[in-house]
């Protein structure tokens, strides 16, 4: 409800607003001081006066032991009884039913045994498959969360869940959290970079949205399908002006949106389009550097491989080196890990096509000396079932050889950034149909990698529409035991 009346015949106002503004204007100086007190206020050189900017770097609630976050998205659920999860008794139950069972999506059969060969690997002596073995390479740095459980088997929702906290409703997302808590430690580049190659995926820009954070925060999408940065970062040069004139006309543009700032009650959306233009015109320093992996020495770019997934994960150590606080780097977007059918030959493509960059980013952040405060997550949004989906008409017709949605039990890792390495917390059943020992549900993951980057998830809120939000909602509990 607008309880603001209409005086534009009284230039004045009435006499509620005139206090209300007072009072506003008296909260502003506080804040001003304050603010400045905490080093949050500077001066733009390049515009008039003062302004808080809202990506600078600041200081967690305690001490956090990551410090920036890569988020390795494996889109379409991969299945963790093929991957990071080894079942042996779907070996002896193989083409039988199994004793116990979940609701599925579709309709499911008999226990169904991965066609990949676990072994074990590092000291730690950790059970990975086959399709990971370069990741398995750096096998005692991972924190395996075998226990993982979601709300429903459907892409949409658990998409959202995993990214936002929420299923239904516009929540910000973990990456914009993150930046609203930490601001960015570059200023010349977007706090949160979302790397998507061949377009958006399901829920589209939804997975890294702002929501009713200040759009600032919301992650800027990059479509790594190109390589050319005139193509990867759209109009990141200006052929027809030079950086002084480009800022005299940004200069121009941001006194007339404060004058109709003024004029108007706080719009976000106004908010949001006066930082994108300061933004894009300071990317026009950094970005070109940041994302031409040419730049990088022959044998590191070797180390990561070849192709789109290869390019883009290299781009993602590129980024939080240069001061890039979070980002997300989306795999299976056009030929995502749901793989309902075909399953062997689904995850080994797959798994070929990011196995080895992954390894190399883990190696490389470790000889680098970042991986012990850069947080790197792995996983899908849910994992597969255990037993064998059974055709439909129109979907795998005739076949018996893929997985349906699993959201009762599946895995994902972490690596650096205060987690403990070698280890494995969690476990589902015998047949990995549901988390058993110590079910982690996003919710507690979320509260978990919040307090890794120095944040209480009941405490770490945002007011909006009359209540204090948080990632976590109401839910979620700090996962002690993977902690170093």
């Amino acid at each position: 409800m607008n309880t603001q009346s209409d005086n534009s015949a009284d230039p004045t106002g009435s006499r509620r607003e005139f206090l209300a503004r007072c009072g506003m204007g008296m909260g502003t100086v506080a804040l001003s001081s304050l603010m400045g007190s905490w080093g949050l206020l500077q001066f733009n050189s390049r515009a008039e006066g003062n302004f808080i900017n809202p990506l600078q770097a600041r200081g967690p609630q305690f001490f956090g032991k990551a410090k920036r976050v890569i988020h390795l998205f494996m889109n379409g659920g991969p299945s963790h009884v093929d991957t990071f999860d080894p079942k042996p008794s779907l070996d002896t139950y193989h083409g039988k039913p199994i004793p116990i069972h979940f609701a599925t999506e579709r309709k499911t059969g008999a226990a169904f045994r991965s066609p990949f060969r676990f072994r074990k690997y590092g000291q730690s002596g950790l059970e990975i498959s086959e399709l990971f073995e370069k990741t398995a390479a750096n096998a005692d740095d991972l924190c395996v969360i075998r226990s993982m459980k979601a709300d429903v088997p459907n892409h949409e929702p658990s998409l959202l869940l995993m990214n936002c906290g929420e299923a239904r409703q516009v929540r910000p997302s973990f990456g914009s959290w993150v930046t609203y808590g930490l601001g960015s430690e570059n200023q010349n580049m977007p706090g949160f970079v979302a790397m998507c190659p061949g377009g958006y995926p399901i829920q589209e820009s939804q997975n890294w949205q702002s929501g009713f954070l200040p759009g600032v925060y919301q992650g800027t999408y990059i479509n790594t399908e190109h390589t050319a940065i005139e193509k990867l970062v759209e109009n990141i040069s200006n052929r027809f002006q030079s950086a002084t004139e480009q800022r005299a006309q940004l200069n121009f543009l941001q006194k007339l949106n404060e004058r109709h700032r003024q004029a108007r009650s706080v719009d976000p959306q106004l908010e949001a389009r006066i930082q994108s233009f300061e933004l894009a015109y300071r990317m026009q320093m950094d970005a070109a550097d940041a994302f031409d992996i040419s730049r990088e020495p022959e044998h590191i770019r070797k180390l990561y491989g070849q192709g789109t997934q290869a390019r883009q994960i290299l781009i993602a150590r590129r980024l939080v080196e240069r001061g890039v606080r979070f980002v997300q780097v989306w795999h299976g977007s056009g030929q995502p890990w749901d793989n309902h059918d075909d399953i062997e030959e689904g995850h080994r493509r797959l798994a070929k096509q990011c196995d080895q960059a992954i390894g190399a980013l883990l190696t490389d952040l470790k000889q680098r000396g970042m991986l012990e405060d850069t947080l790197v997550i792995w996983g899908g949004e849910f994992g597969r079932t255990p037993t064998v989906e059974l055709p439909t008409p129109g979907s795998n017709a005739g076949k018996q050889n893929g997985r349906d949605h699993n959201n009762h039990g599946f895995t994902m890792w972490l690596a650096g950034g205060g987690v403990k390495g070698g280890a494995v917390y969690g476990s589902t059943d015998e047949f990995g149909f549901a988390a058993a020992e110590n079910p982690v549900h996003v919710h507690d993951l979320h509260a978990t990698l919040l307090h890794l980057l120095g944040f209480n998830h009941e405490t770490f809120t945002f007011r909006h529409a009359g209540r204090d939000f948080r990632l976590t909602d109401i839910h979620g509990k700090l996962v002690e035991g993977i902690l170093a």
